[in-house]
């Protein structure tokens, strides 16, 4: 069974059962959409050509019901549209450009950063749109084609290795272990990090099994090259059968330890990815461990495999190059041309070498014949001698 900790699938089930009859202070016409929507999305029907194929998971579902109703919402009271399917291109511009530059904002009355989110979900339910009335021979018009998916990237926290070592040797025995874990494996947290038993781990805690039923994007065997010591004793130490998860505390509790580690430690500035260190979470982990792995891996798909992504955007989006150096020395001057110049004199060097070592071998065998010869003469001189007396 795969745990899931935000309990999406329940939440999503009771607002079905909630809403049954209609959702709550919208209109009955964007009730009903929604619903039909959200119900072929359960069951993966009329998406999109692009998309991946199948019925979405219950993380989705709950955005998108979320997104939508405030969509409804949002043009219900601004443009009186009793039908989220009446907007007009035109509205559609006016409204996005609104939720970017302010004029729509949080409750708080901060700018809302999600923008993009939100563009993204509403092209993907218009493009459901038109397919479901594809399918009865009636063309609808794509007003979502010319709207700017693009966005500002939320800000995260960034820590050096030497700011985890500090974090880490300041927190509790358990939170030390976690630390350096979601560090070395750069797991995503907290969906594959709460669903990890101590029978995931090999080879005396050195590598790491992220099933294929627990994974975002595919499974995956990686090595731990920083916390397997720590892994070992934290099983023993708790006594922890190969069946039982490995970490148990719930995200908010965790995130909540976190932050307020962080704050004490390294205090409540700015880190150089835009959030302030006292908002860590264990989210963050995941960007911060990419930074690590990042100059240490040869190869980028090598890279990909280890973090469980498919597309090579996603170690630009993760590390946004901090920690990284130029590594450049000077043999990296060696380019083609002047390394086939060597390889052309080591080749001629390999041959005169060769015609020396053949001269010597020549060289002895004279010597042999001179001492065979100077023996010859020896020898003859010795008798000529005998022979005298």
């Amino acid at each position: 069974m795969k745990i899931d900790p935000y309990k999406h699938e329940e939440k999503y089930l009771q607002w079905k059962e909630k809403t049954q009859s209609a959702i709550p202070e919208i209109t009955k016409a964007n009730s009903d959409i929604i619903k039909q929507y959200l119900q072929d999305m359960e069951q993966g029907l009329n998406v999109s050509v692009s998309s991946k194929k199948g019925s979405r998971s219950f993380i989705r579902l709950n955005v998108l019901r979320q997104r939508l109703t405030f969509l409804a919402k949002q043009f219900e009271a601004r443009f009186g549209l009793d039908s989220i399917l009446n907007i007009s291109e035109h509205q559609l511009f006016q409204f996005f450009l609104d939720m970017r530059s302010g004029v729509i904002a949080r409750k708080d009355g901060g700018k809302l950063k999600s923008a993009k989110d939100f563009v993204r979900d509403f092209k993907a339910f218009w493009h459901w749109h038109q397919k479901v009335n594809r399918k009865q021979d009636i063309e609808i018009k794509d007003i979502t084609v010319d709207l700017d998916p693009s966005g500002e990237k939320p800000d995260w926290v960034y820590l050096t290795e030497e700011q985890v070592k500090k974090l880490a040797s300041s927190a509790r025995s358990d939170y030390q272990t976690l630390i350096w874990f979601l560090f070395d494996s750069g797991i995503r947290s907290p969906t594959e990090l709460m669903n990890i038993r101590v029978s995931d781990f090999y080879n005396d805690f050195k590598e790491l099994n992220i099933r294929e039923e627990v994974s975002k994007t595919f499974g995956r065997r990686i090595k731990l090259l920083i916390c397997p010591h720590l892994i070992k004793n934290y099983v023993q130490t708790l006594n922890l059968g190969k069946d039982d998860y490995l970490f148990t505390t719930s995200p908010f509790a965790v995130n909540k330890y976190l932050k307020h580690l962080a704050k004490r430690v390294l205090g409540d500035e700015k880190s150089p990815a835009g959030e302030k260190y006292s908002h860590l979470t264990m989210y963050d982990f995941r960007h911060i461990s990419c930074c690590y792995w990042l100059p240490r891996y040869k190869s980028e798909s090598a890279l990909k495999y280890r973090f469980g992504w498919k597309n090579s955007d996603k170690i630009h989006y993760y590390s946004e190059l901090l920690g990284m150096k130029d590594t450049i020395s000077e043999d990296d001057l060696l380019v083609d041309v002047t390394k086939v110049e060597i390889e052309k004199r080591l080749d001629k060097a390999e041959k005169e070498n060769l015609i020396l070592r053949e001269g010597n071998e020549h060289l002895k065998l004279q010597i042999a014949k001179i001492e065979k010869v100077t023996a010859l003469i020896y020898r003859e001189m010795k008798i000529n001698q005998e022979f005298e007396l």
